[in-house]
């Protein structure tokens, strides 16, 4: 695998740390302007990734990036055949930090080698957190009984609401799949599944994360989640504790389709 080094640790966690306090910012000026939420969305999506876009060209000026504010197309063979690429989303949760008072949005760095995430860091600037390898999270020594599944708030999946349902799980509402997936690292719930299709920038860091602190993290069928792929759909997958894990994807792999 190509070699990484603590810096790549620490710079994803900076880049995300200092995207999520220009969102912050720009969030409180808008609101007291009055703006209305489609702008804020839309500024906070284009200044947060210049700002990544930026950084990285100046710290890792040789790396590919994939972001999802920007085109693909044209740069897509030399960032699949790249030994080190950058995988970001600078606001995951638009939709949330358009609304007041909501805290689950996010920003996700990653960097990949061969594939999988090495480095990665996902700010939650509303709570004021980082969490990153660079130190990684520790998760809670046991499981809250019954466990909690944290869903999408927009599009919860029916095979994973029966999964919950299967397994006596209470089920939970988030916008963010960086602010669920660190729900599950920080204690909040036990289990994260989603079976909706996401992009490889909605999962990247916070699967990196997740997995640093000891979690279990798949796609729905136990196989191995892999980015930089020529196509960036991502079907599925699951964060959860590792002592529900088996008992999640058997639920799962026996669900209708």
């Amino acid at each position: 695998m190509t070699s990484i080094t603590p810096d790549d640790h620490q710079l994803a966690a900076s880049l995300a740390y200092e995207a999520g306090e220009l969102l912050v910012g720009l969030r409180a000026r808008l609101h007291a302007e009055g703006a209305p939420p489609a702008l804020l969305r839309a500024q906070g999506d284009r200044q947060a990734h210049e700002l990544l876009l930026t950084r990285l060209s100046i710290e890792r000026p040789e790396d590919c990036v994939l972001s999802e504010e920007a085109t693909d197309n044209t740069h897509r063979s030399a960032r699949i055949t790249a030994d080190r690429v950058w995988i970001v989303d600078p606001l995951d949760g638009t939709r949330e930090f358009g609304m007041p008072g909501c805290t689950d949005w996010a920003v996700h760095v990653a960097l990949v080698t061969e594939q999988v995430p090495v480095a990665a860091a996902v700010a939650l600037p509303a709570l004021g957190a980082v969490l990153s390898t660079a130190d990684p999270p520790s998760l809670p020594l046991s499981a809250r009984v019954p466990p909690r599944m944290v869903v999408s708030r927009s599009r919860a999946d029916p095979v994973v609401l029966r999964a919950a349902q299967q397994l006596g799980a209470e089920t939970m509402t988030m916008g963010s799949a960086g602010a669920k997936a660190m729900a599950v690292v920080r204690g909040d719930c036990e289990i994260y599944a989603h079976a909706g299709g996401q992009f490889e920038w909605d999962s990247c860091a916070p699967s990196a994360v997740a997995a640093a602190a000891g979690c279990h993290v798949s796609r729905l069928d136990g196989s191995a989640l892999r980015y930089n792929q020529a196509d960036v759909w991502l079907p599925d997958l699951v964060i959860c504790r590792p002592e529900l894990a088996e008992a999640l994807l058997s639920v799962l792999a026996s669900a209708p389709t």
